[in-house]
């Protein structure tokens, strides 16, 4: 009989190449005490991971495993495992080749933690306009340097966008604040964006602030956010700084300057 044509093998997906990577050794993790325990658990793995002896794609010892490791309970494995998890530095799995992967935490996930924590300190509108001097204006020779033709377009799209809403009275500081957002995007340097996605509630605060005092003040602005756009087009450092500067200045000069902390 001829024999039966042999089946193609499948491909392994990355879910099943992390799977069968080779098990943290034991020994690795160190027992625990302490009212605070899975946190004591939380800030191993951190240091392991700085150590790089945990490497992104590792597989986490069982449960089971990990509760002989540390000397602690199921519920506290678990506890701490859910922090890392919420961390973005460890993915849980489900299934035969399930558990808990190390992962490696993106400039989305760190952005969002900024962003929780600058949400909730008691920044005024002063205090950001004022960082935004600093920062914004620091940026400018990347961007003249490094906004790509693309770049230019998407930003001459959102310019035409936005001059459109300020015809149809619905221009708001949200659509001003992406305009920057955007602008930092053009540096093409993932921490300066993710400083400036963290810093998006903080700025849209301050935007707000200023627009109570001078509630026509999109107009102006959105009309400086095109002669920004054509500065960078034409690599012109100076023009593009002078036209920044003077743009954040005017929103510093509406904020309340009571509001400072002594």
């Amino acid at each position: 009989m001829p024999s039966r044509p042999s089946q193609p093998q499948r491909a392994e997906t990355a879910d099943e190449t992390s799977a069968k990577r080779t098990p943290a050794p034991e020994g690795l993790f160190k027992a625990v005490s302490s009212s605070r325990v899975s946190q004591l658990i939380v800030d191993q793995i951190r240091l392991l991971l700085k150590e790089e002896r945990l490497q992104p794609g590792d597989r986490l010892p069982s449960e089971r495993e990990l509760c002989v490791q540390f000397g602690v309970s199921r519920v506290t494995v678990r506890e701490a495992l859910r922090s890392l998890e919420a961390s973005g530095l460890v993915e849980i799995r489900v299934g035969a080749r399930g558990g808990a992967f190390v992962t490696a935490p993106s400039s989305r996930r760190v952005g969002e933690g900024l962003a929780d924590l600058l949400s909730l300190s008691p920044l005024t509108a002063t205090e950001v306009t004022e960082a935004r001097l600093v920062f914004e204006l620091g940026i400018v020779p990347l961007i003249v340097e490094r906004a790509t033709d693309e770049d230019l377009d998407d930003l001459r799209a959102l310019c035409d966008e936005h001059a459109e809403a300020v015809k149809q009275g619905t221009y708001d500081m949200e659509m001003s604040a992406d305009f920057h957002t955007r602008v930092a995007a053009c540096t093409h340097n993932a921490a300066i964006e993710m400083l400036v996605q963290s810093f998006h509630g903080p700025l849209l605060m301050s935007l707000r602030e200023a627009q109570s005092v001078e509630p026509q003040m999109g107009q102006r602005g959105s009309k400086e956010h095109r002669e920004f756009v054509e500065a960078v087009a034409a690599r012109d450092v100076e023009a593009a700084s002078e036209i920044m500067r003077r743009h954040v200045q005017r929103t510093a000069s509406r904020v309340k300057g009571d509001g400072r902390r002594r």
